[in-house]
């Protein structure tokens, strides 16, 4: 172990118990530990143990590991406060929540989340026909609600009835007026009865990255005008009855909790004018927005939230039962579709390091030649000015390098002598680094060295499949070490991908309480493999990524934890990545006929006797093993 470094040190750097949700923490062996179920604190995982039985498995990485017992505490933390408060607060409805499918729509996930919540008649959401035939098949508890959100059609609408017809509580979310006109002939055609539900256009606005789900330009939702001519319409259909919810939804990964205080009040406000105006409404759904402390500040940002679980639960709550008192109207049954917090913790990327690349260059002799050109001795000179004023020292290295890159165009200076000027600047800038505390960088150019001198840590992933978040909107989610939590990490570093794309990188990430441009890591070891987790990938990040470069999905490792197990866990299924072949499929290549032809310009090859039938033969099936297998690196 470092000196003067201790796991406290290692857990004010990473954030990990800030961010972890009481199932992630760094164990006294410098390993991040996971205790996965909520209802046995004592049980925990050393995740260097789960490391080991997979390289054991001969499982390749990346992977994607998916802890289910935190999917299912999850749900029960989510479902049980809401009936404690509920209990407390003496409130007369009940709480049926759903979880929305888009989040993550892997069916094991689907799968654990129904059978958790099946004792609190837990549900689905979907906004979409593929989500709606999914939900169709796995919602089959009677009285679990089904939610169907989204624009809709004669199909989707069609489909929503078929689930009626086999009793269960599907509500079609109304989003505009046209689609109850198409629904009110259809149902009745069928002699089919609907649930219906009306979305409101919120008047209240989110702030952040989803500010633009709400207010009068949200995408979704009707405003009051048509809420009431769609009153008027299932009146004189003689289908006011069928109206059983009102849906509200302000935004996703909501961060302040005084915006959620006002879309209730303002959501409950409607409820209870519409009753009294004999709308038989039964629930009122709060949407989704429950938040996410991915950076661990519990502030506003747009990557945290500043209130718990339990004050979330307590302001819809009470808030809901304070206007329904104030208006005299039974208090509704609440639903909400929260997803991300259902989801997030409970999967993580680990990968490997494959290759450092460190932006101070290679070395060159930077021994003096007999007639060297100025700027190399100006740069000479620098190299030992230790004593001179950093800031002066670095201004006079930065213009000599600028100045160098002038000559060279110009064809004064040689390779060589650009070669040693290249190699003193970096040392130099390394220098002026060292002799300063982060606490000194007091001048902007100084506080940019520690970007110009970390290194790049190539990861063998893809951004683009893994993160999308992290390069489409900026979403910071937390990146650690798995192992050596116990050693002073001492190298600055940035993570790239193995894309052929300059976005291909991680751009932010957590250290202490702030957001930096990069982040320390331990030093590589020759011949020791260094394992890197990104964490919280469960919401989104598992179903959203795209096949740049043709990098497939990753192979999925299922993880229970059971305290009779070795490790008090279990390996319960290992799902393969995709195969190039099926990545290569995917974006329409018939990789028989790639394998043939490659077969045949071998052929070729052998009969002309510049290739021995032999060696055409194993070029032919590694070809084809490659097609097989992994899209990502073997190392």
């Amino acid at each position: 172990m470092a000196d003067n470094w201790s796991i406290e040190d290692a857990e004010e750097l990473y954030g990990v118990k800030r961010w972890g949700a009481g199932y992630f923490s760094i164990g006294d062996n410098g390993s991040i530990k996971i205790t996965p179920n909520h209802r046995l604190p004592d049980v925990t995982i050393d995740m260097q143990e789960v490391m080991d039985e997979i390289i054991a498995e001969g499982i390749q990485l990346p992977a994607v590991i998916r802890f289910h017992d935190i999917l299912r505490s999850q749900v029960e933390i989510l479902n049980e406060t809401f009936a404690q408060t509920i209990e407390d607060a003496k409130y007369n409805g009940k709480y049926v929540g759903v979880f929305p499918i888009k989040v993550n729509q892997m069916r094991e996930v689907v799968e654990e989340i129904m059978d958790a919540g099946e004792p609190y008649n837990y549900g689905l959401e979907a906004g979409s026909k593929p989500e709606l035939m999914a939900v169709l098949a796995y919602n089959e508890n009677p009285n679990a609600l089904t939610i169907l959100n989204g624009y809709k059609d004669e199909d989707y609408l069609t489909l929503a009835l078929l689930g009626r017809q086999l009793g269960r509580k599907m509500i079609i979310v109304i989003e505009k007026f046209s689609e109850l006109e198409m629904l009110i002939p259809l149902a009745k055609k069928l002699g089919v009865e609907p649930m219906i539900g009306l979305r409101s256009k919120m008047m209240v606005r989110s702030s952040g990255k989803w500010a633009g789900s709400s207010g009068d330009r949200a995408k979704f939702g009707l405003s009051i005008t048509e809420i009431l001519n769609i009153v008027d319409l299932l009146k004189k259909e003689d289908m006011l009855h069928c109206a059983k919810l009102l849906h509200f939804h302000i935004g996703s990964q909501l961060s302040d909790i005084r915006k959620i205080k006002e879309a209730v009040s303002e959501g409950a406000r409607l409820y209870a004018k519409l009753i009294q105006m004999g709308v038989p409404l039964e629930y009122l759904d709060i949407g989704g927005g429950l938040g996410i402390d991915y950076d661990g500040t519990s502030s506003t940002t747009d990557s945290s939230r500043n209130y718990s679980t339990e004050e979330y639960v307590a302001d819809v709550v009470y808030g809901v039962k304070q206007i329904c008192q104030l208006e005299d109207v039974p208090h509704p049954n609440l639903v909400s579709e929260s997803g991300r917090a259902i989801t997030a913790h409970h999967s993580c990327v680990v990968t490997n390091i494959v290759g450092e690349i460190k932006n101070t260059g290679a070395q060159f002799d930077i021994t003096r030649a007999e007639g060297e050109h100025i700027l190399v001795s100006n740069m000479r000179e620098l190299i030992t000015a230790a004593d001179m004023h950093p800031q002066e020292r670095y201004n006079d290295a930065a213009s000599f390098k600028q100045s160098t890159y002038e000559a060279f165009k110009l064809g004064i200076l040689s390779l060589e002598e650009m070669a040693k000027i290249d190699t003193m600047y970096w040392q130099i800038l390394a220098e002026i680094h060292d002799s300063l505390d982060r606490e000194t960088f007091v001048f902007q150019e100084l506080e940019e060295l520690e970007d110009m001198l970390a290194s790049q840590y190539l990861c063998n992933f893809s951004i683009f499949q893994s993160a999308a978040d992290t390069w489409a909107i900026g979403q910071v989610l937390p990146i650690v070490p798995i192992t050596r939590l116990n050693e002073k990490p001492e190298v600055r570093c940035s993570i790239v991908d193995i894309t052929c794309d300059s976005d291909g990188k991680l751009s932010k990430y957590i250290e202490g309480t702030e957001i930096s441009d990069n982040i320390p890591m331990h030093t590589l070891r020759k011949g020791e493999t260094y394992h890197v987790g990104m964490f919280l990938t469960g919401a989104y990040q598992d179903v959203m990524g795209d096949m740049h470069n043709l990098f497939g999905r990753l192979t999925e490792v299922h993880i229970y934890c059971h305290d009779d197990e070795d490790g008090d866990f279990y390996i319960e299924e290992v799902v393969p990545g995709t195969s190039a072949e099926k990545v290569l499929e995917t974006m329409q290549y018939n990789t028989d006929y790639m394998a043939k032809t490659v077969k045949k310009w071998l052929d070729r090859e052998v009969r002309k006797g510049k290739i021995a039938p032999r060696e055409g033969v194993r070029w032919t099936d590694y070809y084809e093993k490659c097609l097989a297998g992994t899209t990502y690196l073997k190392v």
